[in-house]
């Protein structure tokens, strides 16, 4: 799911982090992060989750989900900086996924397809039960961490590799050649600056 970004100098751009658990850090966060913070009060956790690859448009959120989400995306930076970066995770951050990821999830359900006679008049389609809760949504956000930095494309979560750019992204491309958050954005940038050093007349 591309999300659109809007960037400090006042462009936009369109980036994919590939992952539920590092869309939900395009959120905000602490430090160089915090000029991008959208999570401000319970509501803003609601709005995230329905713009969110989730999709879930009705939520009760609380201030304690609130809280629960900020230290789940703090841990969520720093896990998915160490492994751009080959170190090994600090384990206060995997303790922190953890102790989130042990509460109840959102519960998904399916719609079966319905025929009108030779015709499918509906697709079957994956959404969530009612009555879903902040808590939920971060048990989801946590347990789909565990399943990236576990599984079989976690040697594939990338940094950008624009100077200055921290987003993160996995890589899943078939080569695993991709190296911008935005080809749009950083990745013409690159492309710009290398075609201007080519022009430059050695001196």
């Amino acid at each position: 799911m591309s999300l659109t970004l809007h960037a400090r100098d006042g462009t936009t751009f369109r980036f994919d982090p590939s992952a539920l658990c590092l869309e939900f850090l395009m959120s905000g966060g602490v430090g160089v992060y915090a000029c991008y913070e959208s999570l401000h009060e319970p509501a803003d956790l609601a709005r995230w989750t329905a713009v969110s690859r989730l999709g879930l448009d009705q939520v009760d959120t609380t201030m304690d989900d609130l809280a629960r989400a900020k230290v789940l995306r703090a841990a969520l930076w720093g896990l998915a900086a160490d492994r751009a970066h080959g170190r090994t995770p600090r384990q206060a951050d995997v303790d922190a996924v953890n102790e989130a990821a042990a509460a109840a999830p959102l519960v998904p359900v399916m719609t079966v397809p319905v025929m009108t006679g030779d015709a499918m008049t509906m697709d079957g389609r994956r959404s969530w039960a009612p009555a879903a809760t902040g808590r939920q949504v971060v048990a989801t956000v946590a347990r789909d961490a565990i399943d990236l930095f576990t599984g079989p494309f976690a040697a594939r979560v990338r940094e950008c590799a624009a100077d200055g750019c921290p987003l993160v992204f996995v890589d899943t491309s078939r080569p695993g050649s991709r190296r911008w958050c935005s080809m749009e954005r950083c990745g013409n940038r690159h492309k710009v600056r290398a075609h201007r050093s080519r022009d430059v007349p050695a001196g």
